[in-house]
């Protein structure tokens, strides 16, 4: 004979303690205390200079070469000054290199923030075409000694070297 409990072993109307609705609703109030604008009055502002921006821009780069060889090509030649006493300029060759910058920049200012115990300086951007690296091929060494004595290229006419 088959026994038959008397009530069904697996609740049925056990409600979840999850809501998709709440959920929503509670990331939309996270992104907007988010950008809530930070009082920088209690903040600490200790004094560093051009020599601690520097090293810690060094130290980073050297970290980012090892992690991430792709963006540290596309910033390495940035330059990051001390222009004021709470302001860091920081100019870049490039559109696309400051894009690539502007994903990391965060990770490098928050630990410098802290580093030299400075939470009010503020972040400038400024382009600087000069500070690009180009890429020097043999080609390109040589055409620049064809500037300083014109004959070699007629040395390069007769013997035709390879300059790939």
């Amino acid at each position: 004979m088959i026994q038959k409990a008397s009530e069904p072993i697996a609740r049925t109307s056990s409600n979840s303690q999850f809501s998709i609705k709440a959920a929503l609703e509670k990331k939309e109030e996270i992104i907007k205390d988010e950008f809530a604008e930070i009082k920088d009055e209690n903040l600490p502002s200790n004094h560093f200079s051009q020599t601690d921006v520097d090293r810690e821009w060094d130290i980073f780069l050297k970290n980012l070469s090892r992690t991430n060889t792709f963006v540290y090509n596309a910033i390495s030649s940035f330059k990051l000054e001390k222009t004021d006493e709470h302001q860091i300029t920081v100019k870049y060759s490039s559109e696309f290199a400051k894009s690539e910058f502007d994903r990391i920049s965060p990770e490098f200012f928050n630990h410098f923030r802290h580093k030299v115990n400075n939470f009010k300086f503020e972040i400038d951007y400024v382009t600087d075409l000069s500070i690009k690296k180009e890429v020097m091929t043999k080609r390109k060494i040589f055409e620049k000694f064809v500037e300083i004595n014109p004959l070699l290229k007629d040395l390069d006419d007769l013997m035709r070297f390879d300059l790939t």
